[in-house]
């Protein structure tokens, strides 16, 4: 009788252990273990990273990281630790948790415009994604991979259309320049490529002469008649002579891209370098910013007209006052001069 009642208190006792063990377990694996009030967090987890690393990443988020790490190891994601970018919810229990950071990595949106330089660029990317500048503006700068695109250091930039694209966050930089390449055969489609054929100019060509568009107008609609013009000037064998080129070529020459010139003087109009469209014919050897898409189209479809010249227009700020001849552009011109100077803007 008495071992009876023994082997009864040990039968309870397992039993009361077994439940406290399984109230454990389900409340370390299956009660919420969130602690933000958001609606969402955005986890991101690097390359290679350790479970030190992803709780480093998940501290602020979780009332219990201890918690975390047991299931961590118990449904063995310690040694199975995916990169990427991913998305908890408030409420999410720690098995949830680890369910998500194993299989749900969400791609980002990357959008770019307008880099004057594929230093930019890369710095610009590399806030978005993984992979670093360094990295990146190796890949793009790789030289088997530029012969083998038909670029070179000076056209390079054109391979970069900018728009908003989808990407893992934890993409190499490999991964986006090759990503690029794709996206710009898929820009360059058949209706455009036979446009810039009707135009008698290349790819790069036409994102050359775009960059110029970009940068002389901000308006849109504007767009496709200074487009003309350049095309208008290309056809007569006049030079482009346009400023833009030469605050690049100025930039290119001091090394000092964030230099700020708001006027372009007579002086600077001699500097020697293949970017001064005043000083050489044709299309500047690559583009001198990234040009939007609506600038690339303004030159594949540009507007139908006479006008050689044009300068801005004080009167429509934004806008240009657009000539057929010399003549006319020069009275346009002492208009646009007489208000620089009473502006003060000696450079």
């Amino acid at each position: 009788m008495y071992i009876k009642k023994i082997l009864v208190i040990v039968v309870l006792m397992g039993a009361v252990a077994m439940g406290a063990f399984a109230w454990y377990v389900y409340s370390v694996a299956f009660s919420g273990n969130t602690a933000f009030n958001n609606k969402e967090a955005h986890v991101y987890i690097p390359s290679n990273a350790t479970i030190e690393d992803v709780i480093d990443e998940l501290e602020p988020l979780l009332r219990d990281t201890g918690s975390f790490y047991a299931v961590a190891k118990q449904k063995q994601y310690i040694g199975n630790i995916k990169p990427g970018h991913f998305i908890i919810t408030r409420g999410m229990t720690n098995n949830d948790i680890i369910n998500t950071l194993r299989s749900r990595n969400i791609p980002i949106n990357v959008k770019f415009n307008n880099q004057e330089r594929l230093e930019d660029l890369a710095g610009h990317i590399s806030q978005r994604i993984e992979a670093d500048s360094l990295s990146l503006i190796t890949a793009m700068r790789d030289s088997k991979f530029l012969q083998e695109n038909n670029l070179d250091e000076n056209t390079a930039l054109s391979l970069y259309i900018p728009n908003t694209y989808e990407f893992y966050w934890n993409s190499s930089a490999e991964t986006f320049r090759d990503k690029m390449k794709l996206e710009y055969e898929r820009f360059w489609n058949e209706t455009r490529t036979e446009k810039a054929k009707k135009l008698n100019l290349t790819k790069q060509q036409v994102i050359s002469l775009a960059a110029i568009v970009q940068k002389e107008t901000a308006k849109v609609d504007e767009r496709p008649r200074v487009a003309g013009v350049y095309i208008n000037r290309l056809k007569k064998g006049m030079l482009l002579q346009a400023d833009p080129t030469v605050i690049y070529a100025m930039k290119k020459e001091s090394g000092d891209y964030s230099q700020v010139v708001k006027r372009v003087l007579y002086k600077d109009l001699e500097l020697d370098s293949p970017y001064n469209t005043y000083k050489y014919s044709g299309i500047p050897p690559g583009p001198i910013t990234m040009p939007d898409i609506s600038s690339i189209d303004a030159i594949l479809t540009p507007e139908n007209h006479d006008y050689y010249f044009f300068v801005a227009d004080v009167s429509n700020f934004g806008y240009h006052k657009f000539a057929k001849t010399l003549a006319q552009h020069n009275i346009n011109k002492v208009e646009y001069v007489r208000w620089l100077n009473n502006q003060g803007l000696n450079r």
